[in-house]
């Protein structure tokens, strides 16, 4: 009988080590976080650093957000540099920092934020999720761009 109850704790402190492993190797990774419109403003106030991905055709189109750092990611036909653009990019934010990605509708920003935490280990990665279209939308402000 006593062996029986040894091995039945052996068995339950297996278990136990399993499941606290598995929530803290899961809490270790960050996640993109969506972000609206509100938390954009606040996030503006506070001089997070906003970049902004599209290509420069589009904001020619629309306008940027005043402060925004324009670093092109995809090109039009899809293709990216991630060598380039992530030495770009390290010159804005380290993986400690804070910052926002932005592009037209949040498809774009959500691939890229998710790349740079998975893959990449930034820790602090939010996307505005429904992009400078909902921005616009709402009667925020944008600028021509290089101004």
């Amino acid at each position: 009988m006593h062996l029986f109850f040894s091995k039945r704790l052996f068995s339950m402190g297996k278990l136990i080590f399993l499941f606290l492993s598995l929530f803290f190797a899961s809490s270790v990774s960050a996640e993109v976080v969506n972000i609206g419109n509100i938390e954009l403003k606040k996030a503006i106030a506070e001089g997070i650093p906003i970049i902004d991905i599209r290509r420069s055709e589009e904001w020619r189109q629309t306008g940027v957000i005043e402060g925004s750092h324009l670093l092109t990611f995809f090109d039009k036909k899809g293709k990216y540099d991630v060598n380039k653009w992530m030495a770009e990019f390290s010159e804005i934010a380290g993986q400690d920092d804070h910052f926002i990605l932005i592009c037209r509708t949040g498809n774009r920003t959500g691939m890229v934020g998710r790349f740079l935490d998975e893959k990449l280990r930034y820790n602090k990665v939010s996307h505005v999720n429904k992009g400078i279209t909902h921005w616009i939308a709402a009667g925020n402000p944008t600028v021509k761009p290089g101004t």
